[in-house]
């Protein structure tokens, strides 16, 4: 399983020299298996450099999968060049209930917000029906949802191949309930062992005091989920608008001194955009 981070920024996208080594653009996840599926997870600005990409491969068939509806997740959708050719298809998936995708992806290119209708598109879709949180499958891949604590709700997934495990859980607010969230030790038991967990670390403790209830959690927090399903890789994620990569590293290097004061071997860095990953 090959896996690359196209955006790992979090509410809107950002540049400068500052964010030169982490990156801007916001969330988009791609995924290859080893049957053959590419698998997109979100559309936030980092898909539209994949949408090049994915051109100059002439990857034609494609299932994506969001984890909700929030504007950085999704405002990538329209400048994603392959929806607008007809030699592309997409498998999309409809979770976490039937019609959600399809309404979102419609409100996303509606007049007046959008000058190209949804329905004007080029590309073929198929949509899947799910019961979530049931696991599905993607050729040789095991795709697990879990339920996020987030307001307006969302997703959480884990992919499985071959007995490797990639954990996706991003905006997800570990200690407060959002309506639809589940209880930290499902969170815990749900990412368990897994080979790399990649989860929300917005905040740092003294910023989340403010920001509570928003559905982000602190870089601590993700770190104490991280220890607790004994993972063997932790990746800080939805970068915070104004992290610069100075403060970025800086919090790693203060995760891996904990990690070493309770004598663990699990490794912990940020997700740049461009970050590559081969489970």
């Amino acid at each position: 399983m090959y896996i690359k981070c196209w955006g790992s920024r979090g509410s809107i996208p950002v540049s400068g020299s500052v964010y030169v080594e982490h990156g801007g653009d916001t969330t988009c996840l791609e995924i290859r298996t080893k049957s053959g599926d590419t698998i997109i997870v979100d559309a936030g600005t980092g898909i539209r450099r994949l949408g090049n990409q994915l051109l100059v491969e002439n990857r034609r068939h494609l299932h994506l999968i969001f984890t909700h509806a929030h504007w950085d997740h999704v405002m990538g959708f329209p400048f994603f060049k392959p929806i607008y050719s007809p030699h592309f298809s997409f498998t999309v998936y409809r979770c976490p209930f039937s019609g959600y995708v399809e309404k979102m992806l419609g409100q996303v290119m509606k007049p007046p917000f959008f000058p190209v209708r949804f329905s004007q598109l080029a590309a073929r879709f198929e949509y899947h029906a799910l019961r979530c949180p049931e696991p599905f499958q993607i050729g040789s891949v095991t795709v697990s949802p879990i339920r996020l604590s987030h307001p307006n709700t969302g997703n959480g997934f884990k992919f499985t191949e071959d007995g490797k495990s990639l954990v996706f859980i991003t905006d997800n607010e570990l200690f407060v309930p959002h309506a639809g969230g589940v209880p930290y030790e499902t969170y815990v038991a749900f990412s368990a062992g897994a080979d790399i967990l990649i989860h929300d670390g917005e905040y740092t403790p003294e910023e989340y005091e403010k920001f509570r209830g928003y559905g982000h959690s602190t870089y601590l927090q993700a770190l104490d989920l991280a220890l607790d399903a004994n993972v063997r890789a932790l990746g800080i994620f939805h970068l915070n608008q104004d992290r610069t990569d100075r403060h970025m590293r800086h919090i790693i290097r203060d995760c891996n001194r904990l990690i070493r004061g309770k004598r663990r071997k699990m490794g912990c860095f940020a997700v740049k955009m461009d970050m590559e990953f081969t489970l």
